[in-house]
């Protein structure tokens, strides 16, 4: 057990593994190799059929800050569960077992934490025979909030906070329900609930944790972690948090999200209007919306705007038409 009456603070770091044999070792001896002392690991083994138990094991005999439990329920929100109400720390930061910590990784996060602050680290993504354009420009996204951390700026396109590198003090992470609510993508929902919370986002200073992709990965193999998971996230909390009802609503794009944001703001009663740049679709109806020429939009009625178009280079006609609108801009995209 660490001991909690020294002047340090403890960190608690929760590590969900399930059959991450072939990856556990190389996880846990990065954290070893931590910069900072004053930390306890809680590897929570989530119903694993290869030796992820026995590894974990055999480094809990070595050192006396890695303890292991056995998932209470079964998935990724339950292991997370099961290892924080053994934390015993005052902060609280998560890690993957199939990733790797930079040496100074604790150390900069708890710089860049403070009491309703979510410390947030900069990333690079990592995988045998390199990685793939996708991954690298999103690592290069996440990492372009850290100058102004505006990272809630965007937080409907993507999930803004990298799951496996934030540290919250525990009383506030037990203010926003911990790890509670069994919404997925559930690292996606935590960012949502930061957002909620008015936790303020305070990037790294540099790389501090390494991202590795590789062909099991959970994002790539588990229906929890499907494209249409990400948007009904986004609906809830868009209609829970920053929909006004009593403002107008516009809706750009009429591809698959667009149709699909469009179906459900009919089926929970929200009026808008609806405009598109592709010329085969001007005019048309969909789900009993009139169909707007995009390009003679006027923003003059407009308060709130929702983009789902997916194409980069749709993306930037939109961003320089919007250069002088004034109103809320919501990116799905």
């Amino acid at each position: 057990m660490v001991d909690l009456k020294g002047k340090h603070k403890v960190i608690s770091i929760l590590l969900p593994a399930k059959n991450e044999e072939a990856y556990l070792e190389e996880c846990i001896r990065s954290i070893r190799e931590q910069t900072y002392a004053h930390w306890e690991l809680l590897v929570i083994d989530d119903n694993s059929s290869d030796l992820t138990w026995s590894v974990a094991n055999q480094y809990s005999q070595l050192d006396a800050r890695i303890r292991c439990f056995k998932n209470e329920g079964a998935g990724v929100i339950e292991a997370l569960r099961t290892g924080y109400k053994h934390c015993t720390g005052s902060l609280i930061t998560r890690m993957d077992a199939d990733d790797l910590k930079t040496p100074d990784n604790l150390e900069a996060l708890l710089a860049a934490s403070g009491v309703g602050i979510v410390a947030v680290g900069q990333v690079q993504y990592f995988r045998e025979g390199g990685i793939g354009e996708g991954y690298a420009r999103y690592a290069k996204w996440l990492n372009g909030f850290a100058d102004q951390n505006n990272h809630y700026d965007m937080i409907y396109k993507e999930c803004v906070i990298p799951s496996p590198c934030w540290m919250v003090y525990k009383t506030d992470l037990d203010k926003l329900e911990s790890f509670e609510p069994n919404l997925y993508p559930e690292d996606y929902d935590l960012c949502f609930r930061f957002y909620k919370a008015g936790l303020i986002p305070r990037a790294t200073r540099g790389i501090v944790h390494l991202w590795r992709d590789h062909d099991a990965r959970s994002t790539r193999t588990s229906d929890l972690y499907r494209d249409n998971r990400f948007l009904d996230l986004k609906l809830y909390y868009f209609l829970k948090l920053d929909h006004n009802p009593k403002q107008p609503l516009l809706l750009w794009g009429a591809g698959r999200k667009g149709k699909y944001l469009a179906n459900h703001f009919r089926e929970h009663g929200v009026n808008f209007r609806w405009v598109t740049s592709n010329p085969n679709k001007i005019g048309h109806l969909i789900y009993d919306v009139s169909l707007e020429d995009s390009t003679s939009l006027s923003f003059d009625d407009v308060a709130q705007i929702v983009v789902a178009v997916g194409q980069p280079l749709g993306q930037e006609e939109i961003k320089e038409s919007l250069s002088v609108y004034k109103g809320q801009v919501f990116w799905f995209c």
